[in-house]
């Protein structure tokens, strides 16, 4: 099966402190450079009296586009580890900037380090996180017994429904990643001695938001 694709879907923020630093992430969906610097430049006259204004931003289903900034921290100590958070959740078409008012005690190296990743996971915790994948939009024409059992395999493999007709017949249709669909037309096949009509759509993009509702992209 295709692996989904992470990406923000709603911002958020969080705060930490440590040695009496503040540590604030504010983190926004972003899906071009242009909106990237634009919200870094919007959180820096917003927090214009802080230390720094550190930022890392991933752009693109592969991460195409990346770009951090430690804003005056010792080098590495900030925007790359930030970025790395990033990366590895494999969170897309994200920019994050962790605003440091400054406590007056030295973290160290290390102590910067973990104190912007841990900042940038805190934040994460206060958004919405949405995937999107491929699959195909399959659908059965069945009678009203066989319904039923076809429903009870699509909601046990999963497979988001995008539509339930009923009239003299029953017309539904779900997506299916590609790869499982022979499996799927035989399931619908043995489910129903044969009498289901399935037929298959093109290969689309759908996005889902905590399992909820499904959005064809």
């Amino acid at each position: 099966m295709n692996s989904p694709i992470k990406y923000l879907y709603k911002g958020g923020s969080g705060e930490i402190v440590v040695k009496r630093s503040r540590f604030l992430a504010t983190l926004t969906p972003v899906a071009s450079e242009e909106e990237a610097s634009a919200f870094i430049e919007a959180q820096k006259k917003l927090y214009w009296d802080a230390r720094h204004n550190c930022q890392a931003t991933v752009i693109g289903d592969n991460a195409e586009f990346t770009r951090c900034s430690d804003d005056g921290e010792p080098p590495h100590t900030a925007g790359r580890p930030m970025l790395d958070i990033l990366l590895h959740e494999e969170i897309r078409n994200v920019c994050v900037v962790v605003t440091r008012y400054f406590g007056g005690i030295l973290l160290g190296t290390g102590g910067l380090v973990r104190a912007y990743q841990d900042a940038v996971t805190e934040g994460l915790k206060n958004c919405v996180i949405a995937q999107k994948q491929r699959a195909v939009p399959v659908t059965v024409r069945t009678d009203y017994t066989g319904i039923g059992r076809i429903q009870h395999r699509t909601a046990e493999a999963g497979y988001p429904s995008l539509s339930v007709d009923y009239t003299d017949i029953v017309t539904a249709v779900w997506l299916v990643p590609a790869e499982e669909c022979d499996a799927f037309r035989a399931a619908v096949h043995d489910a129903t001695q044969g009498r289901a009509e399935v037929s298959f759509g093109d290969s689309v993009w759908y996005s889902s938001v905590d399992g909820g509702p499904v959005t064809l992209i």
